[in-house]
């Protein structure tokens, strides 16, 4: 043993302890080793109990520098006595409640304590007096027999459990002789740190392969009281036992060998266990130190230190532990999740163009089996790592994008053998992740010959995967960029993670392209990525758009997402229609589109607010979503009156917005007006409840004083409110009798007079309405009555039709017709009966609602008297609203529900009547309004066969003869109809054509009513010669 020492270690040792060596003379120094040897007393010849014994040892101990191995080897057995029945008495004062404890049990403790003490006294002091020659020795001994203990007594019930380590570092610390132990140790590496730190982490490593997990509780309280040193220790100690072994045989490792235990390198092992322990509370620290090791292996080694020099470790200076550095802490990471969490996500940080030449010069030289095997590990790695996952993806994407790709921001681009690399690793670690996504139904660990035996196992978890799912906008963000190999990745990426995360994920995704996307093309990835995805998850699309009705809700997207939202929807559904179109037979995307469109249509009542949203491109996106999207089979009425009646407001809103500071063919209002008619053609068409809804709400709407500039209408001359002077507003009556009082004298006079105020504010201004864009106004009504005439040729499910293609004679123009020009047009579709009789319902509601609907009849020409003012009120009606000639037509159309405008048929005519009969005009024409309206009055009449074809024709001589003869001819029709009542009785249909008819020859003889009509001809034959036969009976 003291061959050990060193020469003048040994005599600082012998000079520290003369005077102890003076004490005994060599016969009683003989005796003791006798003693100590036998274990027998050499003077009374009695056996030495173990207090004695152990006694025997420590004065042997402090005289005997060579016995001091045996003397160590001895206290071992000491120690652990001490340790059993420390321990002993915990469980007998366990079982007896903590009232009672052994008392052969307190004995042993109490007369071993003593010797403990003395024991640490005397080794403290050898430490203190030598540490060169007593640090190694005894903290190798303390640290093995701590190991030794641990692993001992680990089975006893006083002993917690080893995952307990708190509770476990507890137990062992009050005892005594443990506590003494870790005491040495400690004092041991603190004289140590400064010349040999190795030889003392050694032994702990050593110690924790042979005892773990039991030695758990000595690695956590060393490295909570050395923290910096045992984590730079233990790593330099670790690499090069780790070189020591041979790199290169455990880069040949597979990631199985990696994984399982009993094949791991021993020094490695251990590593890993007591960074893992400090990982708790000095993670920063083993983060930090992991980096500086990695730097540190890259960059040039200092020439002033010696390769071997025990600095921090001194494996900076050496090339081959330098080349080892990079796969060790692979392994370590292999080994340790949580080293793999701690430095991933700054790990990516240093990896600059230098730093990856660096790396690429030093691994250039390797075999390419183990270069394929370090690049294996590195895939796992990054597959298993925690954190950083979307910075090491956007790394490994950025470096691998080929050079003709501009990439956003700062990053330098890289050398082509450095983009090779991150391409083939990219592509590996996208490989990797697909077995393990698709293999993970079977219950399969990630490498097969390590699965559990449970045949029950659970799925796969891949943390990289798990940590992206909270990225997915800023993936499909970059995927949409579409460069070049980058989308390609980030795609197939995203679809990895839709099958991973299931429904969830795989909704985000497609919600987030179907916000995100801005064009058709990209909007194509959304389709790519549901192709997959279909197989496997159903109810995919309905849950994609549940979720974008969410956001809408929730109003977590700005105007434009929100309306290129929508556009994206309504691209997504009308590309079947493209495809039919273009004969593509792409079944996937049909199947898209169909299945988009059946979940639009059960969110309708979601969608349709949006109609009135205050911005126009998202209420223009919403009306062209709607418009694509097919009405669901069952609904609730109020929903569909909800819909009817935003759909009608945003058509009136688009048609003003059209016209408002825009041409009147601009492309992108008259598509939102074409939206707007597709879609109150599709309401009408779905039932009798809608078709009713949208006529009422259309016929209201263009009546409405606030839409009635657009179709031409008068507006209301402003009130008397409009006309206050501000000189009138606030005026005081008290303050004017004040002055008004003292201006006048009244002094004498029974009078008193008072200024109650101005009567009138003298004559109002004239009101000179604004006269609309004639175009523009002609323009509007077209549109209004081509989807008034489209919803009543819809049916809303209704079997009975008019085919009457004259309907509307002002659909095709928006104006009044000259009596010249004709009423009927072939190309307007048939009008349905019953639509034509909402529209007169509704018509009549509006302009005269104190009319109850059975006032069909007509009565005598003088009872037009008693109806004056009510029939003031129609004629104003049609005066300031030019549209309801032409609702008059369409209704006209519809036969016999012209017969339900009975009411207003008559009011008209009466006020015509008086005027024509009060006109002392020379010629018809000076009453310009009055001669269309007469005009219009009897086309509609007879277009609704109300009049019989030779007083239907009167209309076209109008414009031929005086106001007196007008009032003859328009009293010849009131004659006509007071004889035969509009009523729809009279009126039969035609199953063979579909349309309604009145046979007048059931009326009688219609002659004597033509009377006046051959009389005006006849005074007029030189105007009206070529006219004669048109009033042929």
């Amino acid at each position: 043993m003291s061959a050990m020492f060193e020469g003048n270690a040994l005599s600082a040792m012998q000079t520290s302890h003369c005077h102890t060596l003076n004490n005994y003379s060599p016969q009683e120094l003989a005796l003791e080793i006798k003693a100590f040897i036998s274990g027998v007393d050499q003077t009374q010849g009695r056996k030495l109990n173990v207090r004695d014994h152990a006694r025997c040892a420590v004065r042997l101990l402090r005289t005997v520098p060579a016995c001091r191995g045996a003397v160590l080897e001895h206290l071992r057995g000491v120690y652990d006595e001490y340790v059993a029945a420390f321990l002993r008495d915990l469980e007998a004062e366990g079982e007896n409640g903590g009232n009672c404890t052994s008392a052969a049990s307190n004995t042993s403790v109490s007369n071993l304590e003593d010797v403990i003490k003395e024991v640490h006294a005397v080794l403290s002091e050898f430490i203190k007096l030598s540490p060169k020659a007593w640090a190694p020795l005894v903290s190798t001994w303390a640290i093995d027999l701590l190991g030794q203990l641990s692993s001992k007594h680990a089975g006893r019930r006083a002993a917690p459990h080893s995952s307990s380590l708190n509770e476990l570092l507890q137990l062992w610390m009050s005892c005594a002789a443990t506590r003494s132990l870790m005491e040495c140790y400690s004092q041991c590496l603190a004289a140590m740190l400064a010349w040999c730190p190795d030889a003392c982490v050694d032994a702990l490593l050593d110690t924790s392969v042979q005892h773990s997990p039991h030695f758990d509780w000595v690695v956590a309280h060393i490295g909570s009281a050395f923290p910096g040193t045992i984590i730079s220790r233990v790593l330099a100690c670790g690499l090069k036992d780790f070189y020591a072994h041979g790199y290169s045989s455990a880069e040949k490792m597979s990631q199985q060998q990696a994984i399982d235990k009993s094949s791991r390198v021993p020094k490695i092992g251990s590593v890993v266990g007591i960074l893992g322990h400090l990982a708790s509370r000095h993670s920063d620290s083993i983060k930090k130190e992991l980096l500086r090791m990695f730097q540190d292996s890259l960059s040039a080694p200092s020439q002033n230190v010696p390769p071997h020099s025990s600095g921090t470790g001194g494996w900076e200076n050496s090339p081959h532990l330098r080349r080892a550095t990079v796969p060790f802490l692979l392994q370590l990471a292999a080994l340790s999740p949580t080293l793999l969490g701690a430095v991933s996500a700054e790990l990516v940080e240093f990896l600059r163009p230098p730093v990856l030449l660096q790396l690429q010069a030093q691994f250039q030289a390797l075999p390419r089996e183990e270069l394929e095997n370090m690049l294996g590990l590195a895939v796992h790695l990054i597959s298993q790592s925690p954190s950083g996952g979307a910075r090491v993806l956007k790394f490994l994407a950025d470096t691998a994008t080929p050079s003709s790709v501009i990439i956003s921001g700062p990053t330098p681009s890289p050398h082509d053998s450095i983009r090779e690399a991150c391409d083939r690793l990219l592509q590996m670690l996208l490989l990797h992740l697909h077995k393990l996504v698709h293999n993970r139904s079977e219950g399969d660990e990630p490498y097969p010959h390590h699965s559990s035996a449970s045949g029950s196992a659970m799925p796969q978890v891949i943390p990289f995967l798990d940590e992206l799912q909270v990225h997915i906008g800023e993936l499909c963000a970059e995927t949409l960029r579409l460069e070049r190999k980058r989308h390609l990745w980030l795609h197939q990426l995203l679809c990895l993670l839709s099958v991973y995360g299931g429904a969830s994920v795989a909704t985000e995704a497609l919600c987030q392209l179907f916000t995100q996307a801005r064009n058709s093309e990209e909007l194509a990835l959304a389709s790519q990525l549901y192709t997959p995805l279909s197989t496997s998850l159903s109810g995919l699309l309905p849950s994609t758009v549940a979720r974008c009705v969410a956001q809408i809700q929730t109003q977590n997207l700005n105007n434009k997402e929100l309306a290129q939202l929508l556009n994206n929807l309504a691209t997504a559904i009308q590309s079947e229609e493209e495809d039919r179109k273009n004969e593509v037979g792409s079944s996937t995307q049909s199947s898209m589109s169909v299945q988009v469109r059946i979940a639009v249509s059960n969110h309708l009542h979601d969608f349709c607010p949006l109609l009135l949203y205050g911005d126009t491109t998202v209420s223009r996106a919403t009306a062209r979503l709607l418009s694509c999207s097919q009405l669901p089979r069952a609904c609730s009425p109020a929903h569909l009156l909800l819909l009817c009646r935003a759909a009608v407001s945003h058509f009136f809103v688009s048609v003003r917005q059209r016209g408002e500071g825009l041409d009147v063919g601009s492309q992108a209002g008259e598509e939102e007006v074409g939206h707007s008619m597709r879609l109150l053609s599709r309401l009408a068409g779905y039932s009798p409840l809608t078709l009713k809804a949208v006529l009422q709400q259309l016929v209201e709407g263009a009546l409405h004083k606030g839409n009635r500039d657009l179709f031409g209408g008068l507006q209301e001359s402003p009130g008397d409110d409009m006309t206050q002077s501000p000189n009138h507003l606030g005026v005081s009556l008290l303050g004017i009798n004040c002055k008004f009082g003292t201006a006048v004298n009244f002094s004498g006079s029974v009078w008193s007079v008072f200024h109650s105020g101005v009567i009138g504010k003298g004559l109002k201004p004239p009101h000179t309405p604004s006269q609309p864009d004639r175009d523009r106004v002609i323009h509007n009504i077209q549109t209004l009555l081509a989807v008034t005439v489209q919803c009543c040729s819809s049916g809303g499910g209704s079997t009975t039709g008019n085919a009457r293609n004259g309907s509307a004679a002002g659909a095709a123009n928006g104006r009044y017709p000259h009596a010249k020009e004709a009423l009927v047009s072939e190309e307007l579709p048939p009008i349905n009966a019953e639509a034509a009789k909402v529209i007169a319902v509704t018509l009549v509601e509006n302009i005269c609602p104190d009319v109850a609907n059975g006032e069909l009849s007509w009565p005598p020409e003088e009872h037009a008297k008693t109806t004056v003012e009510r029939d003031i009120h129609i004629r104003r009606c049609f005066e300031g609203n030019a549209v309801l000639f032409q609702f008059l037509c369409v209704v006209a159309a519809g036969r016999p529900a012209l017969c339900y405008c009975s009411v207003v048929l008559r009011g008209l005519l009466s006020t015509l009547l008086a005027h024509w009969e009060a006109s002392r005009e020379q010629l018809v024409s000076d009453s310009p309004w009055h001669l269309q309206a007469s005009c219009l009055l009897v086309s509609c009449m007879g277009e609704g066969q109300l009049l019989p074809p030779v007083l239907s024709n009167i209309h076209e001589v109008f414009p031929h003869i005086s106001p007196y003869e007008v009032r003859l001819l328009l009293l010849g029709v009131w004659e006509y109809m007071r004889g035969n009542s509009p009523m729809p009785q009279k009126f039969s249909f035609c199953a063979d054509q579909g349309l309604f008819f009145r046979d007048f020859s059931r009326d009688g003889d219609v002659a004597r009513y033509i009377a006046p009509i051959h009389s005006v001809l006849h005074k007029n034959i030189e105007r009206l010669g070529h006219l004669c036969w048109r009033f042929q009976v």
